[in-house]
């Protein structure tokens, strides 16, 4: 049996205790490979270990800074089929999608290679006589990242480039349901030239994530995961003075109208719906079908739902893989069966679906609710599965005002060919990220994710020009050349 072991300054490190958890292979339901789990004397070794290295990693130029990360970025296109089969092994999604993470987390990493831009200050002269004024940016120190099993290297990119690239040292505690993707990204680090320390791998549970909240050396928290944890961890991290970007659950809505391209809208809500086997934070879980669009959009997307290939992920042929574990099917199979007791039209139902050559595996299949009320579980529960619930609204207003009600605020999109109508959406929609004709609008890395209301705790969006000042603080310095003689009074410009 395969054993992960930690990252530590610079080489893969055991643990201080013998606690394991199993790795599962989604497809199969077999372990292929156990976890340490770290203690907090683990922990206290990741930190001092990045502690020592930020000593001389906090002074280093951007030019070394950004040698690393063009090399890391090259090494990550170079292993791109390498990590994307260790995502599909131990998640479950299919190699494709799992490509397709990776090059959204290169983004950000491209967008660190950049840094020195992202970095400059500003510069005003002759504010008074002799006097001027400029200011820049300091990184923070030692920095950590606590990430989900939905995606082990999107969203852990989307921090560490960033908080290396502005000259902090990292510790990262990623999901333990599929660490082996941060191990070898540890190991890319090192072969780009970071030094020893700079980056840093702890696995682990609960003990792990609370040792790192409370840890007076580490100066700034990333989270992403369910909103209820978000606010622990916002709490937690807060209360110990630090930093934290704490980003939470979702319930993504997309609109439909008549006007829209029902066949267009109706193949972007499958794929976002049970793309991952809809295990994102910004899957489509909520169609709103709009008037007249209702029964066709329902007709249309019962058609292609039945056609999604389910199968393992390394299947070229699959569209869609295994929950990533036995837990998370049982969670999808219930949602469905509450939405039928509850009223709930099931026009497709996965809760049986069987693989052949996989029955042993965490497969579930798209299911489809029609007839969907805002009281029902199914609609106001993260499922975090391929279920894809359908609510009925009059108008646009009224599907603006479903959306708005509901605690969640991560991401929505609308289906039209109305700029009217879209332009009315987005500025009246409270909601983070927003897509017109786009299903899942996840920005740019030279733009902020983040959403609003439960989605996003606190206000701290994660990656892009807020990932910049997140992880640095600034210094404003104002120098008067030559000497003057001082004065009691308060300093005036004249």
């Amino acid at each position: 049996m395969n054993t992960i072991e930690h990252w530590i300054n610079g080489a893969a490190t055991p643990a201080g205790s013998t606690r394991t958890a199993p790795v599962f292979d989604p497809a199969t339901g077999q372990q292929r490979a156990e976890v340490l789990l770290a203690e907090a004397s683990d922990v206290d070794a990741a930190v001092a270990a990045a502690g020592t290295a930020f000593e001389t990693w906090g002074d280093s130029s951007l030019s070394q800074r950004t040698k690393v990360m063009f090399a890391f970025r090259e090494l990550l296109v170079k292993h791109e089929d390498d990590l994307a089969r260790i995502i599909s092994a131990e998640h479950g999604k299919v190699v494709d999608d799992a490509r397709g993470e990776i090059v959204r987390g290169r983004e950000v990493v491209e967008y660190a290679c950049g840094i020195a831009d992202a970095l400059k200050g500003s510069f005003s002269d002759q504010v008074s006589r002799d006097v001027d004024v400029h200011n820049f940016r300091q990184p923070l120190g030692v920095v950590a990242g606590i990430t989900p099993f939905n995606f082990p290297i999107m969203v852990p990119l989307w921090m560490h480039p960033i908080a290396i690239a502005t000259g902090n040292t990292f510790v990262l505690k990623p999901s333990e349901r599929d660490p082996s993707a941060s191990a070898l990204v540890a190991e890319l680090y090192a072969e780009a030239g970071l030094p020893d320390g700079v980056f840093n791998v702890v696995n682990g549970d609960k003990v792990a994530v609370d040792a790192i909240l409370g840890h007076p050396g580490i100066a700034a928290v990333s989270f992403v995961g369910s909103t209820p944890i978000a606010r622990y961890v916002y709490d937690r991290a807060t209360a110990a003075g630090k930093r934290v970007q704490a980003l939470g659950g979702a319930k993504n809505h997309a609109v439909v109208l008549p006007d829209a391209d029902l066949e267009y809208a109706a193949n972007h809500l499958t794929a976002a719906a049970f793309g991952s086997a809809g295990q994102r934070c910004m899957a489509i879980s909520v169609g709103v079908a709009v008037g007249s669009a209702g029964d066709r959009l329902v007709e249309i997307l019962e058609r292609k739902a039945r056609e999604v290939k389910v199968g393992p992920g390394t299947d070229p042929a699959s569209d869609m893989g295994p929950v990533v574990t036995e837990a998370a099917r049982e969670r999808v199979v219930n949602a469905v069966t509450s939405g039928a007791e509850q009223g709930a039209t099931v026009v497709v139902d996965g809760r049986d679906l069987k693989v052949e050559g996989h029955e042993a595996g965490f497969f579930v299949g798209p299911s489809l609710l029609d007839r969907v009320t805002t009281e029902m579980d199914a609609y106001r529960e993260e499922i975090f599965g391929p279920v894809l619930a359908i609510v009925r609204a009059e108008t646009v207003d009224e599907a603006i005002a479903i959306i708005n009600a509901n605690p969640y605020g991560n991401g929505t999109a609308i289906f039209t060919a109305s700029g009217e109508a879209a332009r009315k959406f987005q500025r009246e929609v409270k909601v983070g990220m927003i897509g017109v004709n786009v299903p899942i609008p996840v920005p740019m890395s030279y733009y902020s994710f983040g959403g609003w209301k439960d989605s996003l705790i606190g206000d701290s969006p994660i990656h892009g020009p807020e990932g910049v000042k997140f992880y640095t603080r600034a210094k404003v310095v104002t120098t008067r050349w030559p000497h003057t003689a001082a004065g009691f009074h308060f300093p005036t410009a004249n």
